[in-house]
């Protein structure tokens, strides 16, 4: 996919998630899922470790060789990916306490990812 078209799509689920609060854990945890997969593609183009149809499903299963240059690359981006998908399966599939805490993660995970991009925009 474009990196545009990534943007675009990121950009409207951002939209639909600021109506939500972290009481609303499992859907902020899945829209920060959708919308960080976008930008996590976005970087990865616009950084040249993947191509426009090549683009990654899960930051969990890429591979070490991969996974080692994205993280010199775009330091902080597999974290914040990782962050993500760590939460989905224990707060949105399963049944762990402390669902309003791990939407702040997955919020936070997300503007570091937003930011990611804007810098690597404004650089290039």
């Amino acid at each position: 996919m474009k990196v545009a078209a990534h943007l675009a799509k990121a950009e409207r689920i951002g939209a639909s998630l600021a109506r939500c609060t972290t009481a609303d854990y499992e859907t902020v945890i899945e829209g920060c899922m959708l919308a960080g997969t976008h930008l996590f593609n976005l970087l990865l183009h616009e950084a040249g470790l993947r191509r426009d149809d090549q683009d990654a499903m899960h930051s969990e299963f890429l591979g070490a060789g991969e996974r080692r240059k994205i993280a010199i690359r775009l330091p902080g981006v597999l974290e914040a990916m990782d962050t993500i998908e760590s939460l989905r399966t224990g707060y949105v599939r399963g049944d762990l306490p402390g669902g309003e805490a791990a939407a702040g993660r997955a919020f936070a995970s997300l503007a570091e990812l937003r930011r990611q991009a804007a810098a690597l925009a404004a650089r290039g």
